[in-house]
């Protein structure tokens, strides 16, 4: 537990914060600060590390250990700080270009070793660092200074990588509501293992509006569904859409037609091992669905750091090897005269 209490202010550097006016990126910074201060923990327990990119940028607005990398390979940084010492809260900030193109192998594989640390992706849809390439999330057919005549490429989903390369713990937030982030990041701290968050994240200046069908103040609450553990996959304005499965598929109907009530609604489960549902649920796009948000799987396993550590025990037990003069006199050995 912290020897003091903390404020969202305690968490923020002394460095000015330069990302454009309006970025998204601010938002998200103050939801990690405020989650910070409640978490009661020490702030000399936090470590922020990064890659590159607009969202890299987030150590030196930090006022916690941090380490700015070089492109894609904050993954590495981040395992290797969690594995050498697993008391401090590891949070690895990332961009869908620094996480899933330069640095894909990195992520698939942190995912899949399940270290314990905390990756928040800041989804933009584009590269905003170097101005207005198009990146591995966006859309088919985005008209960028990098594909003048629309993109040719499909986009990944994050959350279908993510479950994938065998991950436990997805989420999804956005950038406008910081209440829900702070949520979901402090249900990912408390999750033993890697927690990848996908932000929906506004770049202002080269991709601005890619999220407004579903931030919209008119439309928001019918194209968004926030899903929480054990309650009815329940939306809109007025409370009155769901998800049900047909066959095998999801379907949004509205309740109290077709003999549809509450009852009949499905209920989140994202403890579940079986990761079907979580896929569909990730995968869900406007029109036809609500885009999901919150905590959409959450499954228990071991941890890679956990694992590494059981490993040396168990070798130190038996071991007749005790110091470094034991290391040097074991195996082949000679004297030179």
């Amino acid at each position: 537990m912290a020897d003091v209490k903390y404020t969202p202010k305690d968490f923020k550097s002394d460095q000015e914060v330069r990302w454009c006016p309006g970025c998204g990126d601010s938002a998200v910074l103050n939801a990690v600060q405020k989650t910070m201060a409640e978490l009661g923990r020490n702030k000399e327990e936090f470590v922020v590390i990064s890659g590159i990119g607009c969202s890299s940028r987030f150590p030196y607005y930090m006022n916690t250990y941090g380490f700015h990398g070089i492109h894609g390979r904050s993954g590495a940084i981040a395992s290797g700080t969690k594995t050498a010492n697993p008391s401090l809260s590891v949070w690895q900030i990332t961009g869908d270009g620094d996480a899933l193109a330069i640095g894909g192998n990195h992520f698939i594989h942190e995912v899949r070793r399940n270290v314990d640390l905390n990756l928040i992706l800041l989804n933009n849809q584009i590269y905003g660092l170097t101005k207005g390439q198009y990146s591995p999330t966006s859309k088919f057919g985005q008209v960028t200074k990098s594909s003048p005549f629309g993109t040719v490429e499909h986009p990944f989903h994050p959350g279908e990588l993510t479950i994938g390369a065998q991950g436990k713990f997805f989420a999804r937030g956005i950038d406008y509501n910081v209440a829900l982030m702070v949520e979901i990041f402090k249900e990912a701290e408390n999750h033993r293992g890697i927690s990848v968050i996908e932000i929906l994240q506004n770049c202002v200046i080269f991709n601005d509006g890619a999220y407004d069908y579903v931030t919209e103040k008119e439309n928001r609450e019918d194209r968004l569904i926030v899903l929480k553990h054990n309650e009815p996959m329940i939306f809109g304005k007025n409370r009155d859409k769901g998800l049900i499965f047909e066959g095998s598929k999801l379907k949004v109907v509205k309740i109290g037609e077709n003999g549809i009530s509450e009852k009949d609604i499905l209920v989140h489960n994202a403890k579940e091992k079986d990761p079907s549902l979580h896929l569909a649920l990730v995968n869900m796009e406007s029109p036809e669905f609500p885009v999901a948000l919150g905590v959409i799987r959450s499954v228990d396993a071991p941890t890679y750091d956990q694992g590494v550590y059981e490993q040396i025990k168990k070798i130190q037990a038996k071991t007749n090897i005790k110091c470094m003069d034991d290391l040097l006199s074991s195996g082949s050995t000679w004297n030179v005269e």
